[in-house]
């Protein structure tokens, strides 16, 4: 690894090589799918075998003796990181689980409602479609501009689908499907000013975009730990505002825990705590890239393929056209081909990986290139864009 810095380009290939060097992915295909979750660096993986060795060799001593004070640990860098308060974290294992203990456990009386958008998640989805069968939630849905020219195009949607009945606005940061980066921080404080709640899902924008949590605006946040921060997989995290956590009913029953205390949130049973121990490592690597240098490297990436593609006949791209407005993710189809075969033939043809997501009635092929991506491997993306659309029938 390189020492420290504080900001370095782009386009930097010795940095960026070397940062590179510290991943192994797979030499069988070009992983452009790293949108699931974020592979572990080299060291962190080492860390993760090296705790599962130690946990399973010290047994029920080093979950009796010695996990409360690691956790702790875990729990301080955590809090350094987001700029929040650890006991007002929460360590769970993704950010769907996250979002289920925040929103089935908020006092939602029969009647309220909850404003969420088609793009945000499909398990975010299937919550907020329980919550309206089992306890009488009525659900606003907002069609939110795909390609915004401003911010406020995008409050002002949400501001009108609120009614005197909405308790809950439910946004997503970075939007799994398409890669926008919405501007939650100014719905947020638009919805405070009305009374309103906010829950964030920012499972893809934690380490990918350089902020802190209490820029976001909002009182309950999710997140991944295994997507861009680097974590083994099986790893999220759950922000609450020390002033609400006595707000939120135990999804998981618990009889042991204060009202206050957001352990009462999460008891779990025994955990595997070596992926929870290497947080710390994945933290450490991270920091020695930089979130901006890792934000601008990834847009980077992403900016290089979709402009080699943005003016060919037949190829559509579902990103933001500014490029403030996404990061890694981005997304395209191509006329007259269906998503599944794009994929398939990506991969069949080019020995390219990537996923079809569904966008409103329309599938899309997402591309997610990650730190250990190389610009032949964006750049090969483009050039078999390219052939697949001059080959449409």
């Amino acid at each position: 690894m390189p020492p420290p810095i504080t900001s370095v380009a782009a386009d930097d290939t010795a940095f960026w090589d070397a940062i590179r060097a510290q991943y192994a992915p797979s030499p069988d295909f070009i992983n452009l799918e790293n949108g699931y979750f974020g592979m572990p660096a080299n060291p962190v993986r080492a860390a993760l075998r090296r705790y599962q060795d130690e946990v399973d060799a010290e047994n029920s001593y080093f979950l009796r003796q010695r996990w409360p004070q690691r956790l702790a640990q875990v729990r301080q860098a955590l809090a350094a990181f987001t700029g929040v308060d650890a006991a007002e974290l929460l360590i769970t294992r993704s950010a769907v689980e996250s979002l289920n203990i925040v929103l089935q456990g908020y006092p939602f009386a029969p009647g309220d409602a909850i404003v969420y958008a088609h793009h945000d998640y499909d398990s975010a989805l299937d919550i907020v479609a329980a919550l309206a069968a089992r306890r009488g939630v009525v659900p606003l849905v907002v069609d939110a501009p795909r390609d915004p020219v401003s911010d406020a195009e995008i409050v002002a949607a949400y501001a009108a689908a609120i009614t005197a009945r909405t308790r809950v606005l439910l946004l997503t940061h970075i939007v799994h499907r398409t890669g926008q980066i919405m501007p939650v921080a100014a719905i947020a404080a638009m919805a405070r000013a009305r009374g309103i709640d906010v829950i964030i899902d920012a499972a893809h924008s934690l380490a990918q975009l350089d902020y802190r949590v209490p820029q976001l605006g909002a009182q309950f946040v999710v997140f991944n730990l295994h997507k861009w921060v680097g974590a083994p997989l099986g790893t999220g995290l759950l922000y609450v505002a020390r002033e609400r956590i006595a707000d939120l009913a135990p999804f998981y029953a618990d009889s042991t825990h204060a009202a206050a205390d957001i352990d009462k949130l999460g008891h779990f049973g025994a955990v595997p705590p070596a992926p929870i121990m290497a947080i710390e490592d994945a933290l450490a690597f991270h920091a020695r890239i930089g979130t901006a240098n890792k934000e601008a490297r990834l847009r980077w990436l992403a900016r290089r393929w979709m402009d080699a593609v943005r003016h060919v006949p037949g190829v559509r791209l579902y990103t933001p056209t500014d490029p403030a407005r996404h990061c890694a993710l981005g997304a395209f189809g191509i006329e007259g081909m269906a998503a599944a075969d794009v994929a398939q033939r990506l991969m069949e043809e080019h020995r390219i990986f990537t996923v079809v997501r569904q966008l409103g009635t329309e599938s899309i092929v997402r591309v997610t290139p990650h730190l250990y991506t190389r610009v032949e491997d964006v750049d090969a993306l483009a050039a078999a864009i390219v052939r697949l659309a001059a080959a449409r029938t």
